[in-house]
């Protein structure tokens, strides 16, 4: 592990952060810890990172790597091993005030325990609706998705606090047996990284004609993520509005199922699989966009519709879990139930009214602003400060 402590930094706080997903992997859990971390270290909030090594990353100040093996189901993961005979003495040395875990198993489950041990508070953020990503594991689902359960509750009840992107993950927490406390707080988007891409560029990478109507998805392709739908959903979209591409932004382990699906669906031709793309890259996909979509139903948040909607973009969604709450029905997109051909419709209506779709964009810009990162971690900043005062009492 990085032994580096910073000289002559003063800082109000020293948090360390537990994570199972770290860069160089992409997900909306690394995407959360850098957006805080750039936010709050210049308050004065100090992070120190401990999560699993990928082969080749390069040393970097403040992240501690712990040994891994990939995962069996999805390579491009590294599950850490959660073991250090130097742990001890490098936590101790830090003097953190508290310890902010990001997942309740390999990473989180260490975290906890030295959070106990060392007698500071123990932040969890519940990223992840954790059983639904059990087909991961296809020889244990169902006995995996009950001990998943209850491995999850247990850790936020271990916990001083629990932080739920919206409001409906902290119904569903209190619902399922969390007694602690729970406080929304979603994860901000710093809006000009969104903003500028380059639309022509990117369209004519991927043979996408500028009078295209274009629908972007961005993120894993991934069972969990229920992309088959939006490519059954845009077999309708052709019957009533033929020539619109869809554009699948990321990488995953369903592509070539995904391929097979598209072909099988007879949308082979209009669907771009772009791969994993460079970070200061998405803005184009989103730019080349003109309808942001997604159907996903086990999303916390949906971190990529705030992505969209910092770029402009309305967005056709299913209505399931934390992305009831990043679209605004009516105002900045539309919400559907999981039925391919009502979503279907929906994207027809703004591809043939660009007038509304205009309006739309408008108002996703504007709503955007609810979800800028440096208000956003200024109240997270806030929790942090009421959880170490001692009492938890003014949550």
């Amino acid at each position: 592990m990085n032994k580096s402590v910073p000289k002559g930094v003063r800082s109000l706080l020293r948090v360390g952060i537990f994570t199972d997903s770290y860069r160089p992997y992409t997900s909306g859990v690394v995407r959360s810890i850098d957006t805080f971390r750039t936010e709050l270290e210049p308050k004065d909030v100090l992070f120190y990172i401990f999560a699993p090594r990928y082969p080749g990353c390069a040393p970097e100040e403040r992240v501690y790597r712990f040994i891994s093996v990939p995962a069996p189901t999805n390579p491009g993961f590294r599950l850490a091993v959660p073991l250090s005979l130097r742990i001890g003495a490098t936590l101790k040395r830090l003097k953190l005030d508290l310890i902010h875990a990001h997942s309740p198993f390999l990473m989180g489950g260490l975290g906890a325990r030295w959070a106990k041990h060392l007698g500071i508070p123990l932040v969890f953020t519940y990223h992840t609706l954790y059983e639904e990503y059990v087909h991961y594991f296809p020889l244990l689902n169902g006995p995996a998705r009950s001990a998943t359960r209850r491995r999850t509750i247990g850790f936020c009840n271990r916990s001083d606090l629990v932080i739920a992107p919206t409001r409906v993950i902290e119904t569903h927490l209190k619902d399922s047996g969390v007694s602690t406390h729970v406080k929304v707080l979603p994860t901000g988007v710093k809006l000009s990284v969104f903003r500028g891409g380059d639309r022509e560029g990117f369209r004519k990478r991927y043979g996408i004609s500028a009078r295209e109507p274009v629908l972007v998805y961005v993120g894993r392709l991934g069972k969990e993520k229920n992309i088959e739908f939006l490519l059954r959903a845009l077999r309708f979209v052709n019957e009533r509005v033929p020539g619109v591409r869809l554009v699948l932004v990321g990488g995953g382990p369903q592509r070539a199922e995904l391929m097979e699906r598209a072909r099988e669906n007879r949308v082979e031709r209009q669907v771009v699989f772009t791969g994993p793309i460079p970070p200061d890259k998405v803005k184009d996909s989103y730019a080349a966009g003109d309808i942001f979509v997604m159907a996903s139903l086990t999303e916390t948040q949906g971190l990529v519709i705030g992505e969209a909607k910092a770029a402009g973009l309305p967005a056709v969604a299913v209505s399931a879990q934390g992305v009831s709450e990043m679209v605004n029905e009516g105002v900045d997109g539309f919400l559907t139930p999981l039925d391919a051909e009502v979503f279907a419709s929906r994207i027809c209506r703004l591809v043939e009214d660009p007038g509304l779709r205009q309006t739309f964009q408008s108002n996703a810009l504007k709503k955007a602003e609810e979800l800028d990162a440096s208000r956003v971690a200024e109240n997270l900043l806030v929790l942090y400060r009421t959880l170490l005062a001692g009492t938890g009492k003014s949550f």
